[in-house]
């Protein structure tokens, strides 16, 4: 970003500037965009670490800084048509590409924010929750301020890099305030796996995921996108049950709420069984015993009126 307004600085103020210069400017726009989406994954997420393969990201930045090397004033002094929509496709490309970044980057705070409710914050995750809103918003502002300038000089040109000094001696400035230099994504290892298993808990229960026969360790996991072993774990971890236990318990309430309403008295236990997602009446008697001590047919005999 220094370099970024050393680069606007120098052509608003210089005279002649090697299009060199103005070419490496524009390739470092792409180096933003990813260090951005880095920095919050690192700042949200526990024991973080950057997989390999997320250094080809900077492909682009890669192709446009060499072929800034070899760009001349010869290239746009001679009305070069081509050398002109190399440059106007480079400046479109790297402010769409850092625009795009900013977007994910908003959405992964976004996702923070809706897994760790603001009741069950604490006080380091609301400062990262904090931080992290005012980046994005302090990118938001540079990326507009130059897109602008970019519609028909609808802005001056030196007002990109005011804006970006000006958001970068805030943002340095909300930084020490906040202390967030001294804060990283650990702050989010204690509650993960409880916000984890809130989220498979209000699955089950607000989707009643319990009532399809079909339901398994497996679709759970995908659907909470963690293995089924972590799945599990949490499980076990804060239901004290597996996850077939953990299942037939809302199975059980649901079916005693059944059992109970003398509307379902038409009903037998059977539909009652085949209704509440189990697959056979055996295994529905087994788990109602498991859970209540006695069998259905018992259970709806001696707690109706």
């Amino acid at each position: 970003m220094a370099f970024r307004v050393g680069k606007s600085v120098m052509l608003y103020f210089g005279n002649d500037l090697e299009p060199i210069f103005i070419f490496a400017g524009l390739s470092f726009l792409l180096v933003i965009g990813p260090l951005l989406r880095w920095y919050i994954l690192a700042m949200t997420t526990s024991d973080f670490k950057l997989p390999s393969f997320y250094i080809l990201e900077l492909a682009p930045f890669v192709v446009i800084f060499v072929i800034s090397l070899f760009v001349s004033n010869n290239w746009f002094n001679e009305n070069n048509s081509m050398a002109v929509a190399l440059f106007a496709s480079t400046i479109i490309f790297s402010y769409l590409h850092l625009a795009c970044y900013i977007f994910q980057s908003g959405m992964l705070v976004r996702k923070v924010i809706n897994i760790h409710t603001k009741m069950q914050r604490t006080k380091y995750q609301m400062v990262i929750i904090q931080w992290l809103r005012i980046l994005i918003v302090g990118f938001g502002m540079i990326w507009i301020s130059y897109v602008l300038n970019l519609i028909e000089d609808t802005v001056p040109y030196i007002v990109g890099p005011v804006m970006y000094s000006v958001v970068i001696y805030y943002l340095s400035y909300k930084a020490f305030k906040l202390n967030a230099t001294h804060i990283d994504g650990t702050v989010f290892a204690q509650n993960e796996n409880v916000a984890l298993f809130q989220r498979i808990r209000e699955l089950m229960v607000s989707e009643k995921l319990y009532l399809e026969s079909d339901i398994s360790l497996v679709r759970l996991s995908k659907m909470v996108e963690k293995s089924t072993q972590k799945t599990s774990e949490i499980i076990n971890q804060y239901a004290k049950r597996n996850f077939n236990d953990f299942v037939n318990h809302y199975r059980i309430q649901e079916a005693k709420e059944m059992l109970l309403d003398t509307a379902n008295k038409k009903y037998t236990i059977s539909s009652i069984a085949f209704d509440i997602g189990f697959s056979s009446l055996s295994s529905f008697n087994v788990a109602f015993k498991k859970f209540e001590g006695t069998t259905p047919s018992l259970y709806r005999k001696n707690n109706s009126c």
